[in-house]
């Protein structure tokens, strides 16, 4: 039975493409924009800082507020 050995090539090294800001900056402040709303609605949507009356979003939000160490009751 005959072994092959794969022998090493001299290749250049790999160089990763360059993202320019400009492409990556207006992804940036749309998801810091949707954390950041994510973040009120399970820290702060609930007594005088709420949006929506009733306690509809904090019952969706429950668990994910105790997970995140913020206080609910």
């Amino acid at each position: 039975m005959a072994q092959h050995v794969a022998q090493p090539t001299a290749t250049d090294p790999f160089v990763p493409a360059a993202l320019p800001l400009k492409a990556i900056a207006p992804w940036a402040v749309f998801f810091g924009i949707l954390m950041l709303i994510l973040l009120y609605f399970v820290g702060a949507e609930q007594g005088a800082t709420s949006v929506f009356s009733g306690t509809g979003v904090h019952e969706w939000v429950h668990d994910a507020r105790h997970l995140l160490g913020f206080p609910c009751h």
